[in-house]
């Protein structure tokens, strides 16, 4: 990486194909490596960094391909910022970052060793992207935060999401003292704490508003005495969840005194993604929504650098996608149902007439089409990398009343198969983006590993594991050879029929076995 990149910033300058180089531009002056490094790493691992400062450039390199490409996919439509000022990101010419005989890498080295030492858990944290210093002696494990202009809820399991990043959490007690929401937090050791601390302090949660405020504790050590929504330790699953405290979804409870996992009293409710609590990843902006807006469910898919709330219906936008380079032999209208129903509720989907790798997808809303966008483009099908955008079309049209169409369209809005229609549903904390493995639900007794295995094995996957949950049989997961094979099972056995009345729903999973 020479910095000759700019010279082709002419506005025809056609995009280049994904690489696992990031090209950066418009960065501030005063921007720092660890910041730069921060933008990457909602999506994974970070492996170099060339910061271009004369230029305003910089060059960020990431462990994958696929990484890379849900990075350019959640800051297409949703500028990051750094220091206030916009940063424009794309793919580079580069295919992979050779910095070893550059002057001035010690610092972008040091600040990535610091990262990655994050990651493993593995902190010594000299060198560290911050001049802060390192973990002072007998300094506590236990983060007191408070969070300002707290325009919407922030539930336990929002700041487990954020705060996991740094190190494993052991416990957090949340209550409102003085008017604040405040949130007690244990991490298993204080470099973590520490660590979280100088990247997290001061940063919003969403855009604008929840102002992390983070200091360490005169507390060395929390005592949690229930598992619910206001209180958890993680270290001890057998806790009672307290007085009548239901530790999952209880009703409506009064607007903000009580963060917890609130279901959402919107039926149109949808995913929609905000920034996540990084230096300055900001989101899109929440335009003010009249009357209450529906208190928040964060789903886990936060831990991929984006985070669906339902609840946030009414934002303006379109609704429908225009998803081209499908495999035009292979796919069809219930397929396309299947996969993007993942994300949301696809009420028609049309395949071209005279273009049939291209597709039209209307969703719910426009929320559920910003989620699937953002999971699905540059997920290989079939054997060719789908690529997801905003349509200009504002619907699907039906076909006329005799007008040839060869079933390519088909309006799916009554379907029973919709996972989100009913309100507060799990299914929005269970929102994932496309993995290996998937989550099998509603098994019925009599089916065995081998039944489910055989399954899988005809639909043409390669099944590299498989395991029951202990507690529950009628779920499993089952790891297959690749993410593109998963995809490919999902629209094929989603809704299988069993036998004895039962279903097979299909899901992708965030665990591994």
């Amino acid at each position: 990486a020479n910095g000759n990149d700019s010279k082709k910033f002419k506005r025809d300058r056609p995009p280049c194909s994904p690489s696992r180089v990031l090209h950066l531009r418009k960065i501030p002056c005063d921007v720092t490596e660890a910041e730069i490094i921060s933008l990457g790493l909602p999506f994974g691992k970070v492996t170099n960094l060339l910061m271009l400062k004369g230029k305003s450039q910089a060059f960020l390199e990431m462990a994958s391909e696929e990484a890379a490409v849900t990075m350019v996919n959640y800051y297409t439509p949703v500028t990051p910022h750094l220091r206030s000022q916009p940063v424009y990101i794309q793919y580079s010419n580069h295919r992979e970052l050779k910095t070893d005989n550059l002057p001035n890498q010690a610092r972008a080295q040091a600040a990535l060793q610091a990262v990655s030492a994050v990651q493993s858990g593995s902190l010594a944290l000299s060198g560290g992207p911050s001049n802060e210093g390192t973990v002072l002696p007998g300094q506590s494990p236990v983060l007191r935060i408070i969070i300002e202009n707290l325009f919407y809820p922030v539930t336990l399991e929002v700041l487990h999401q954020i705060f996991s990043k740094f190190g494993t959490v052991l416990k957090i007690i949340t209550f409102t003292k003085n008017n604040q929401f405040q949130a007690l937090l244990q991490y298993a050791d204080p470099v973590n704490a520490h660590y979280a601390k100088m990247a997290l302090d001061g940063q919003n949660i969403y855009n604008a508003c929840c102002t992390l405020r983070i200091d360490f504790s005169k507390l060395t050590s929390l005592n949690v005495k229930y598992n619910n929504d206001k209180s958890r330790d993680f270290t001890r699953l057998d806790l009672p969840t307290g007085d009548g405290q239901p530790s999952l979804e209880p009703p409506m409870a009064a607007a903000f005194g009580a963060p917890g996992i609130i279901s959402s009293p919107y039926a149109g409710a949808a995913g929609f993604a905000p920034a996540i609590g990084f230096p300055q990843a900001t989101g899109l902006s929440v335009p003010a929504v009249p009357g209450a807006l529906g208190p928040l469910t964060i789903t886990s898919s936060a831990v991929t650098g984006r985070m669906a709330i339902p609840g946030a219906s009414g934002i303006p936008g379109n609704s429908v996608l225009l998803v081209t380079n499908l495999n035009p032999d292979l796919i069809t209208p219930h397929g396309l149902f299947i996969l993007f129903g993942v994300y949301g509720d696809v009420h028609r989907v049309k395949i071209m007439f005279n273009k049939k790798e291209n597709a039209l997808v209307q969703m719910a809303d426009a929320n559920q089409a910003q989620l699937a966008m953002n999971h699905l483009s540059g997920q290989r099908l079939y054997g060719k990398v789908l690529r997801a955008t905003l349509s200009k079309h504002q619907a699907v049209q039906l076909p006329r009343e005799g007008q040839e169409d060869q079933g390519l369209t088909k309006d799916f809005s009554n379907s029973p198969l919709h996972r989100f229609k009913k309100p507060g549903s799990k299914n929005f904390q269970n929102i994932f983006p496309p993995s290996a493995t998937l989550h099998l639900s509603n098994i019925p007794p009599s089916v065995t590993v081998d039944d489910l295995k055989n399954l899988f094995i005809e639909a043409g996957c390669s099944v590299k594991a498989f395991k029951f949950f202990q507690k529950d049989r009628k779920m499993a997961l089952i790891q297959l050879g690749s993410v593109e094979e998963a995809i490919q099972a999902l629209i094929e056995l989603h809704n299988h029929d069993l036998g004895e009345n039962h279903h097979l729903r299909v899901s992708f999973s965030k665990s591994t076995i």
